[in-house]
């Protein structure tokens, strides 16, 4: 079957609208990966927000992740 140019495109603006296509579907998928990634962190907000708010001021529950080590001042 022979393919024919309907639209009367040059080589090169076949290339050109060829590049183009590419990179606005690589910029649709990385548009889709930071929506993505946006309503995750919206989700973990929203139960966040559902909590009580005894939870967000409580200690952390591991033992160790609170300890701090002594300030050392020099004197002069």
């Amino acid at each position: 079957m022979a393919e024919h140019d309907y639209i009367q495109e040059s080589p090169t603006q076949r290339l050109r609208n060829w590049v183009l296509s590419e990179m606005m579907r690589g910029a649709g998928y990385a548009l889709a990966f930071l929506l993505a990634i946006g309503v995750i962190y919206g989700v973990i907000w929203g139960v966040g927000q559902l909590l009580p708010d005894e939870s967000k001021s409580a200690p952390p529950p591991m033992p160790y992740s609170s300890l701090s080590a002594p300030m050392v001042v020099a004197k002069a």
